[in-house]
């Protein structure tokens, strides 16, 4: 009973930080589920379970508080759909390993480039409504997202949101309303992988069942918090956050000594917090 609940508070955790980021249910859940001894393939199943679920709660909350632009969102969600598919069905051939840092890098340096992009954003495009993508940006972009969140355990928020958000003209709060409600296509895409390249007797229910109640809770608290937070600041705190989960995964495969690991952390929280005040202020400043 106590593990069920310990999993039913880092769902909604994970769900808090994904509905209000756009990114990061699949990374903490599967960091979480990884621990127990679970397989990979197991693992990512489960939380596309939960997934389904709490991406229903997610895309529901971000469409009644307007977050989401739809046709951005049907652009998304038919590649996304076919790669997360894929992706499930031939999990257990993929080298994810390997490929890993390579994307993490360039993520890296995407969220560098979102941080600096909201610290000094130009207001003239901050009453755009829709997202500035097209179709042969989206099918690219939908595949790969969605394949590496198959065979990962999460992928679409980490991959979609930053690059959406590099665009000038694209809103931090429409990016992250409109990634998160994709989400429930991909989910259902990958649990029907899983479904017939699996089978579900070796997924602990109890455990997915216990993550889509913290999810489901969590839902509409985010998706209100993405409401009323500013632009500009939900630009900067995901371009933070994804700086310092993918210089994680980095020192995971390419480790350092612990105080190198530390002062590392420790700049670029700092970093985090001074962009985060210089943007309030420099935006009171223009109001």
């Amino acid at each position: 009973m106590k593990k069920l609940f310990i999993f039913a508070i880092i769902g909604f955790l994970a769900q808090l930080i994904d509905g209000s980021l756009g990114m990061a249910y699949g990374v903490t859940s599967s960091s979480l589920l990884l621990t127990f001894g679970m397989a990979p393939a197991i693992v990512s199943a489960s939380i596309h379970l939960s997934e389904v679920v709490t991406t229903a709660a997610s895309g529901i909350s971000h469409m009644k508080f307007g977050n989401v632009d739809r046709q951005a969102l049907f652009k998304l969600i038919i590649p996304g759909s076919i790669g997360a598919f894929i992706g499930a069905c031939f999990l257990s051939n993929v080298p994810g390993d390997i490929v890993k840092p390579y994307i993490s890098l360039f993520l890296l340096m995407l969220g560098i480039y979102v941080v600096i992009r909201f610290v000094f954003k130009d207001k003239k495009n901050s009453g755009k409504k829709n997202l500035n993508l097209s179709t042969k940006q989206a099918i690219p972009l939908g595949l790969i997202a969605g394949f590496a969140d198959a065979t990962g355990g999460g992928g679409w928020g980490p991959l979609t949101t930053p690059i959406l958000l590099s665009k000038n003209s694209n809103s931090a709060r429409k990016v992250i309303g409109t990634v998160d409600t994709s989400e429930f296509a991909i989910a259902i895409s990958a649990t029907l992988g899983f479904l017939i390249s699996l089978g579900w007797q070796d997924v602990n229910w109890l455990w997915v069942i216990a993550l889509m109640l913290g999810g489901i809770i969590a839902a509409p608290i985010a998706a209100w918090l993405v409401k009323i937070m500013p632009s500009f600041l939900l630009g900067v705190l995901v371009g933070g956050f994804i700086i310092l989960t993918n210089v994680w995964t980095l020192f995971k495969v390419w480790p350092i000594n612990n105080i190198g690991e530390i002062f590392t952390y420790i700049g670029i929280v700092t970093c985090w917090i001074v962009a985060i005040i210089f943007t309030i202020k420099n935006n009171r400043k223009n109001n």
